[in-house]
């Protein structure tokens, strides 16, 4: 039996601290610095990294709870710790199965650097089979990348960002490249997130003029398209597990929060409380039935993945629809405690109305509903005969 406390990584008084202050950004559209700093202070940015170079050596698994425990307080926060967790988890993925490159990523969680992730690009629904940015090599074996990427989480405050490029004219070509840019002149930030929920991400669009990953930070060079390399595994498998763990996490706030709405509220016609209601009863039970679902899927694939477990081509329609069901169930259960919680949930400022919209993110993220939907046809229909 797992001895793993997440309270002992995330006390309920970080929680209520990081609680507090998640309105606030929402309101101002603001990065949440002192979330940072809080969790950075914790040790929670090398949660994922192995004792042996200095951090927690926690399995995905482990994190997974975390994050869904994160996620109570403050959604946007740990939807933006998310994606330096996706490069540290990574960096475990490599470490595990003996492949070497990311140790400089695990080193600089450690030392409190933020690494932020730049897959994302207009229009690419290739995602990380292809890519619109130039990756152009240099003489000394880096490389330098000019293009766009949307979506960067982390913006502000980044300190290296994870991102993928096309070689087109290297012998060997096309190529896509795996590497890690500093900040530099060359990478411009835009001061253009406004969006409906999620806004403490501040996930803007990252523009790139030839910014140049040296020899030591290129990570991975491989053929364009669907592969098994660990680059591409790492990252599929990783992002689509704590992906899942956040909207599970709002999930389960939501239906705390209906919960506590329904022992509050009192009828006027019966001078019962709302939850003795029969139909307010047969809501949070239903709530409660498609919550219970997703924790332990979540912590049986992410245990697949730290032991190694071999599911060959199924690994992408297993965690794809992992996370569609995952933000799918979400929205079901947010939407529920909405109603629950009656005209008042309405309401800009409360925190219902604040998880209504963030909870709406989900189905933007890769995979889409569209692209699970494909790979779980494929994967049970053969590929689509055109």
């Amino acid at each position: 039996m797992s001895t793993f406390d997440p309270a002992a990584h995330l006390p309920d008084a970080l929680l209520d601290r990081l609680r507090e202050r998640a309105p606030i950004h929402d309101r101002e559209n603001t990065f949440p610095h002192d979330d940072l700093a809080d969790l950075r202070e914790a040790g929670y940015l090398s949660i994922l990294v192995p004792r042996e170079r200095g951090g927690a050596g926690l399995s995905l698994a482990e994190a997974a709870l975390l994050q869904q425990r994160l996620a109570t307080a403050a959604p946007a926060t740990a939807l933006a710790i998310n994606m330096h967790l996706v490069w540290t988890g990574v960096a475990k993925v490599f470490s595990d199965r003996g492949v070497d490159g990311l140790e400089f990523v695990q080193d600089g969680a450690v030392a409190g650097e933020v690494f932020a992730f730049g897959i994302s690009e207009r229009g690419n629904d290739l995602v990380l089979f292809g890519s619109d940015t130039d990756a152009v090599p240099q003489a000394d074996g880096g490389y330098a990348f000019t293009g766009t990427k949307i979506f960067t989480s982390l913006a502000p405050v980044w300190t290296r960002l994870g991102l993928h490029g096309l070689d087109t004219t290297s012998p060997d070509a096309p190529k896509l490249v795996f590497a890690f840019v500093d900040r530099t002149d060359a990478v411009d930030t835009a001061d253009d997130w406004d969006t409906l929920g999620m806004r403490a991400t501040q996930s803007r669009t990252t523009r790139l003029s030839g910014a140049v990953a040296d020899r030591s930070h290129v990570v991975r060079r491989i053929d364009p398209g669907p592969t098994p390399d660990p680059i591409v595994f790492g990252i599929f498998s990783v992002f689509e597990i704590l992906l899942a763990s956040v909207y599970t996490g709002i999930a389960h706030r939501a239906l705390e929060l209906a919960v506590e709405t329904a022992h509050a509220r009192r009828s006027k016609r019966t001078g019962a409380a709302y939850s003795q209601d029969p139909d307010i009863r047969w809501r949070i039970a239903d709530m409660a039935i498609a919550y219970d679902a997703l924790p332990p899927q979540i912590t049986a694939l992410a245990r697949d993945v730290d032991e190694r477990v071999d599911h060959g081509p199924r690994w992408f329609p297993l965690l794809s629809g992992l996370k569609h069901r995952a933000v799918t169930m979400a929205k079901q259960v947010v939407d529920e405690a909405m109603l629950v919680g009656g005209g008042g949930a309405y309401s800009a400022t409360g925190e219902l109305s604040r998880l209504y919209r963030d909870v709406l993110a989900g189905a933007f993220h890769p995979s889409d509903p569209e692209s699970a939907h494909a790979t779980a046809a494929s994967a049970w229909l053969g590929p689509r005969q055109d």
